[in-house]
C-alpha cells in the first residue's frame, strides 16, 4: 500500500494538471494561438533551461560509472531502434511513425527521476548519471525519427539526412544538455543574477508542457488511435522494463541506480515529446494520446515494478 500511495503522489499531479489544461481549453481560457506560442516557448527557452540547469548542478566526474553510463546509453539505443524498426514494420501511416517511436523510449527522466529517488533515498543519487547518459539521445534520436519519417521528406534520401543532422545541430534542447554539461566538467556556475532567471525559466518547463498537453489532447481524434496508443503505452511500461531490468540486475544494479534505471525505462512517457511532434510536423495527436495513458498507468506499474525490485532485494 505505501507503494502505490507513493506512485500515486508522484504521477497523478502530473495527470490532474494535464487535465486542468484540457479543461480551461474546453472553457475557452487557453486558446489555439495560446497553446502555439506556449509550445514554441517551451521549446526554445524552457525546456533548454531546464536541461541547463539539471546538467549544470550535477558533478559529472564525481558521479561517472562508466558500466552504468554504457547501460543506459546502449539500452536507449536500443529501445530506439527497436521501435522504429516495429513502426517501420506494422504502421500503416508513416506520418505517425516518428510520434510512436520517441513516445515508445523517451521517459520523464529528469523530472520524475530524481523526484522518485529523493522520495525514496532523500538524495538525487544516480538520476543525474542517468539522465547525462540517456536524455541526451533522448532527444537527438527523437529529431532523427521526427524528420526521417516526416512525409514531407520521403524519398529525399540525402537531403533527409541532411537535414536531421542540421536540426540535431540547431535544436535548443540538444544546446541545454551541451552547455550544461561544459559547465558540470569545468565546475562553472553562473552569476547569481542570471542563475536565478534561468531557474525561474526552467521551473515553467514541466508545467506549462502538462498545460498545453492537456489542452492539445483531442478525445475524438485520439479513440481514432487507440491501438498505438495502447501498443505504445505497453512498450513503454512493460515491455522495456522486462528486457532490461533482468540485465540490471545481472550486472549487480541496486538501490538509486535500479530505481534510475526503472523511471528511464518504465516511466511515463515526457511531456516534451509532444512539444518537440508539433514542432517538428509530427503526429501530436497520437504523442498527447501516450502522453496522458502512460502518466495515468504508470502509477500502477511502477509500484508493481517497485514491489518486484523490493521482493528480489534490489531495493
Amino acid at each position: 500500500m505505501d507503494n502505490l500511495i507513493f506512485s500515486l503522489n508522484a504521477t497523478v499531479p502530473v495527470f490532474l494538471t494535464m487535465v486542468v489544461g484540457w479543461v480551461l481549453k474546453q472553457k475557452g481560457m487557453l486558446t489555439d494561438n495560446f497553446c502555439t506560442v506556449a509550445e514554441k516557448f517551451n521549446f526554445n527557452i524552457a525546456l533548454p533551461a531546464l536541461l541547463f540547469k539539471d546538467i549544470a548542478g550535477i558533478s559529472i566526474r564525481e558521479a561517472f560509472d562508466p558500466i552504468y553510463t554504457i547501460f543506459c546509453a546502449g539500452a536507449t539505443t536500443v529501445c530506439f531502434f527497436g521501435a522504429w524498426l516495429g513502426a517501420r514494420l506494422f504502421m500503416k501511416e508513416q506520418y505517425s511513425v516518428g510520434a510512436f517511436v520517441q513516445a515508445c523510449y523517451r521517459s520523464s527522466a529528469a523530472v520524475l527521476g530524481i523526484a522518485f529517488i529523493q522520495n525514496i533515498y532523500g538524495t538525487s543519487g544516480m538520476a543525474p548519471m542517468m539522465i547525462v547518459s540517456s536524455v541526451p539521445l533522448f532527444n537527438i534520436y527523437a529529431v532523427l525519427v521526427l524528420v526521417l519519417e516526416n512525409p514531407e521528406n520521403k524519398g529525399k534520401g540525402t537531403a533527409a539526412i541532411k537535414k536531421a543532422v542540421i536540426g540535431v545541430a540547431k535544436n535548443p534542447i540538444i544546446w541545454g544538455i551541451i552547455v550544461g554539461s561544459v559547465f558540470s566538467l569545468f565546475g562553472w556556475t553562473l552569476p547569481n543574477i542570471l542563475g536565478k532567471t534561468v531557474n525561474n525559466l526552467a521551473s515553467l518547463a514541466t508545467p506549462l508542457a502538462l498545460i498545453v498537453v492537456g489542452a492539445g489532447f483531442e478525445g475524438r481524434k485520439a479513440l481514432a488511435k487507440v491501438k498505438p496508443t495502447m501498443i505504445a503505452s505497453t512498450v513503454k511500461l512493460v515491455i522495456q522494463p522486462l528486457v532490461f531490468l533482468p540485465v540490471a540486475m545481472w550486472l549487480g544494479f541496486t538501490g538509486d541506480k535500479m530505481i534510475a534505471l526503472l523511471v528511464m525505462l518504465g516511466g511515463s512517457t515526457t511531456p516534451s515529446c509532444y512539444i518537440m511532434a508539433k514542432n517538428m510536423g509530427g503526429d501530436h495527436v497520437l504523442t498527447s494520446s501516450v502522453v496522458v495513458t502512460t502518466t495515468l498507468l504508470s502509477a500502477f506499474t511502477l509500484t508493481a515494478w517497485i514491489w518486484v525490485l523490493r521482493t528480489v532485494g534490489f531495493l
